[in-house]
């Protein structure tokens, strides 16, 4: 049950909220299955596992399998063809969200539901809360970098879009940012805008009208605000003339979002003064945010995982803003929200709602090929990873997410998780096995050697090349400027000899794996590969850049070979 919405958040009540929850997760979570079964126990799905309307935690485990989306795939389909019987939900699902498909080359289709909206709000409520006891902000905007993406219709009818987009849409939403007293510097004009480059811009536009209202810099990911600014580098000038003129530029086409500009923008040659000077006076763009936006408490979105490269960057954007990290979870639905909103993005941890799922874990030990039976909620001991299982509200039972876990420790009695990587993202050819995470460190490791001649890594990716013999592992980089062929040599092995797996070392040492090969890229890649997901559906906000890219993501593939300007073969083993 969600604390009562009035004109303005009460944080005291909801941590309040969330310390009952807390304390006695084993019992929330039974009453939470309970519910969730009571209220589906009868949909086509559940009924074939022969439940017969038992809703104990043995009896779900033991009757109903653990499942990945393939598995559920067949059933969403009829639900977005318009079948309106209980597939898997006892109550219709009118809403489907798509996952942002970077993983698998495709989005998922994903049910959505009101139940899942209020878990949204619970979590952004209970984050909100905790952040605001050390951070506290006043009567302010949020110069957020949202984006809608393109809804649709299926064709069964039913409203289609991102996860993110199902949301911001939400009038809910709206009055919570309201309540949370964080509206939007942008309208909706430029936040639901198709023009993902326009949108961007006006997003920036926006916030340099409201500069000293602005108290919060965010995006669903954190890359979302890097690329922002790295925009802002290219286009500040452009900024400052249509502040001064009260016009948006002509490169802007769009009429929605002209129309809706010109009722912003009035001329302010005094206001394009002080930010020309601010960003004149700066050094490489050191602190630019802190600079612009005064009165900004922190930056704030989700910087684990895949995002954690991302991080550097943002740093040098924020100046001594803090990065706070936002909460955990994934269109399927959410999992934890950050309650120690002063650990650094790199250790962040996120406290479990017990009471907006039913969660299970798989423990994962390095010394054993047997998968072992999940545990639940309260039984996961700190220190320890685990495959993360998750039933909900929306028609998702024993769902395996796809992600590692870490226990870093207990709040009152529900487990503070850390995210370590996704399980399926290896690279891997016969008997190496290197994560995302693996990835990361091999890349960070490498990319130290070119900060001697100011040269960044923008974004990075990855894959295997079967065409060769023995196959072998390929880095792709997008770098921010010139460097010399030996340097980019020595990238490439240290590369190879970061990846310290076992596995990997020794099948390089007896050939049994290639050389592995660093592939420069053409200035802009990675907005082509943004560009392609975007017309696939997805949108700017929910983009992750795929850090391996599989044989079956042809166009992404394709886009990464036609962009290739250098390449290196390392000669470390």
């Amino acid at each position: 049950m969600l604390v009562k919405m009035e004109d303005r958040l009460d944080p005291d009540a909801v941590i309040e909220e969330f310390e009952e929850l807390s304390r006695d997760a084993g019992r929330v979570q039974k009453e939470t299955l309970k519910k969730i079964l009571e209220e589906n126990g009868e949909t086509e799905y559940l009924s074939k596992w022969g439940l017969n309307g038992k809703t104990d935690p043995d009896s779900f485990k033991s009757c109903v399998p653990l499942v990945t989306h393939e598995d559920f795939e067949p059933y969403i389909q009829r639900i977005a063809h318009g079948e309106n019987s209980a597939i898997l939900t006892g109550k219709p699902i009118t809403t489907i969200s798509l996952s942002s498909g970077t993983s698998q080359g495709k989005p998922k289709f994903v049910p959505f539901n009101d139940e899942l909206m209020e878990n949204t709000l619970q979590i952004y409520k209970t984050s909100f809360s905790f952040r605001n006891k050390e951070y506290p902000i006043g009567n302010g905007k949020a110069l957020q970098f949202i984006y809608g993406s393109r809804q649709f219709k299926t064709k069964g009818g039913l409203a289609a879009g991102t996860a993110t987009t199902n949301v911001f849409s939400d009038e809910k939403f709206k009055t919570t940012m309201r309540a949370m007293q964080t509206s939007c510097s942008s309208p909706d004009e430029v936040i639901f805008s198709t023009n993902c480059e326009e949108s961007l811009y006006c997003h920036l536009l926006c916030g340099l009208i409201y500069w000293d209202q602005v108290q919060v810099v965010s995006s669903t990911f954190a890359h979302g605000i890097v690329h922002a600014f790295r925009t802002f580098e290219e286009k500040w000038k452009d900024l400052v003339n249509d502040i001064t003129r009260g016009e948006l530029c002509s490169q802007i086409k769009t009429p929605s979002l002209r129309t809706a500009m010109s009722k912003m923008l009035k001329p302010d040659p005094g206001l394009a003064n002080m930010i020309s000077n601010k960003c004149l006076g700066l050094s490489n763009w050191y602190g630019v945010i802190q600079e612009l936006f005064p009165n900004t408490k922190y930056i704030y979105g989700i910087m684990t995982g895949s995002m954690e490269p991302y991080l550097k960057k943002l740093s040098h954007y924020a100046g001594d803003l803090p990065l706070l990290s936002a909460d955990y979870g994934a269109s399927e639905g959410w999992i934890g929200a950050n309650v120690n909103p002063k650990l650094p993005p790199e250790f962040a941890t996120f406290a479990v709602l017990p009471n907006i799922g039913y969660f299970e874990f798989i423990p994962l030990k390095e010394d054993s090929n047997v998968e072992r039976q999940p545990i639940g909620l309260t039984e996961v001991n700190v220190g320890e990873e685990y495959e993360i299982i998750v039933t909900n509200f929306a028609g998702l039972y024993r769902y395996r997410l796809g992600d590692v876990v870490k226990v870093k420790g207990f709040h009152n009695s529900t487990p503070e998780l850390q995210f370590i990587c996704r399980r399926n993202l290896l690279l891997t050819i016969n008997i190496d096995k290197n994560t995302e995470k693996d990835l990361q460190l091999a890349v960070e490791a490498a990319a130290s050697l070119l900060e001697g001649e100011k040269v960044e890594v923008v974004d990075f990716t990855s894959g295997i090349d079967s065409s060769t013999e023995p196959a072998h592992y390929v880095i792709y980089w997008e770098i921010s400027g010139e460097a010399s062929n030996e340097l980019l040599k020595e990238c490439c092995n240290c590369l190879d000899r970061s990846f310290v797996d076992a596995g990997y070392a020794g099948s390089r040492k007896s050939s049994t794996i290639g050389a592995l090969e660093l592939r420069i890229l053409k200035k802009g890649t990675f907005h082509k590969i943004l560009d392609h997901f975007v017309e696939l559906g997805a949108a700017v906000s929910q983009f992750k850049t795929p850090r391996c890219v599989g044989t079956k993501n042809h166009t992404v593939l394709q886009i990464l070979r036609n962009n290739v300007v250098k390449n290196y073969f390392s000669s470390a083993f």
